[in-house]
């Protein structure tokens, strides 16, 4: 870097750009929030660990999920809670930027996710006599250790391009935490490749895992359809939906943010769609299994009860 080109030691995150009382109340609500995530998440976890019949690939996949979704909330919603009730609300450039690699990994990692928990209820009603075979331990063990390797090594493609680049200023950014879009435009250089990486990345994490999942989704509906009981129906029914709930709420808001044109939303509502996908999300997908998924409901009543009886 040559000329008036300085690199930035640290920048300030502008936020929600509120009075001070709403502020007060929005650290409340979202400090409700944040600990509802960990907590709903934290219980998921240790059921899937105490109950034996929750040892299932089906349950292996969902405490990955569980696990993401603490570290993707864990990322960004502390320092946007410091952020609401202190007046320095600067972030050292270094942390910032493994902020950025870390939200872009652990989104990433989701995605992934959620389309290797499609395949296997597809696997489980497509083909339940060679369930056990194909869902092997080793399969799931691959499985997940391939997808969280896949987005990391991903990323590393993101945080490289943004390292190589030169910047200069402003030393403010938009938004309650520092988002890949957001960061970008404090270089002031051309940042065309990142961008196209950008929108490779969105093609390749976001629309094509969910065409697998949707492909996965229109089998497990001619499978379900197939199905001669009522009950068999109403059970494969119940054990699909609440997949397809996280999945339409994952997805729909990261495709609204990222592949959208940017006109068409404001600064705002940019913020607010990310906070959907960073808190809201992480909170609501514990809350969604446990309350459709009889399993689950089954193995915390077990815990609770043992705890009353002792």
């Amino acid at each position: 870097m040559g000329g008036n080109q300085t690199w930035i030691t640290e920048v300030t995150l502008l936020g929600f750009q509120v009075d001070s009382a709403l502020e007060f109340f929005l650290f409340g609500l979202f400090s409700l929030f944040y600990t509802l995530t960990l907590l709903g998440n934290g219980v998921i976890l240790g059921l899937i660990c105490l109950d034996s019949r929750l040892h299932t690939p089906m349950y292996f996949f969902l405490s990955h999920l569980a696990i993401i979704d603490i570290s993707y909330a864990s990322n960004n919603v502390p320092k946007m809670l410091a952020n609401l009730v202190s007046q320095k609300r600067t972030i050292s450039f270094v942390p910032c930027i493994m902020q950025t690699f870390l939200y872009l990994a652990f989104a990433a990692a989701e995605c992934l996710i959620l389309v290797v928990m499609s395949y296997d209820r597809y696997v489980a009603i497509c083909h339940p006599l060679h369930y056990t075979f194909i869902m092997s331990w080793r399969v799931c063990t691959v499985l997940t250790s391939a997808s969280w390797a896949f987005s990391f090594l991903w990323d590393l493609v993101h945080l490289v391009l943004i390292l190589k680049l030169p910047f200069c200023g402003p030393h403010e950014i938009n938004h309650f935490f520092c988002e890949i879009l957001s960061v970008l435009k404090l270089a002031c250089a051309d940042t065309w490749l990142n961008q196209i990486i950008i929108v490779a990345s969105c093609v390749c994490i976001l629309v094509g895992p969910l065409c697998l999942v949707l492909g996965s989704y229109a089998r497990i509906l001619a499978a379900i359809l197939r199905i001669q009981s009522t009950e068999g129906r109403r059970k494969a029914f119940s054990t699909c939906s609440s997949h397809l709930c996280v999945v339409g709420l994952f997805f729909g808001s990261a495709i609204v943010l990222y592949m959208t044109p940017r006109s068409s939303h404001s600064q705002e509502q940019r913020k607010i769609l990310s906070l959907f996908y960073s808190l809201f999300n992480p909170m609501l997908n514990p809350l969604i299994y446990s309350l459709k998924n009889a399993e689950v409901k089954g193995a915390l009543r077990k815990i609770l009860g043992k705890k009353r009886s002792v």
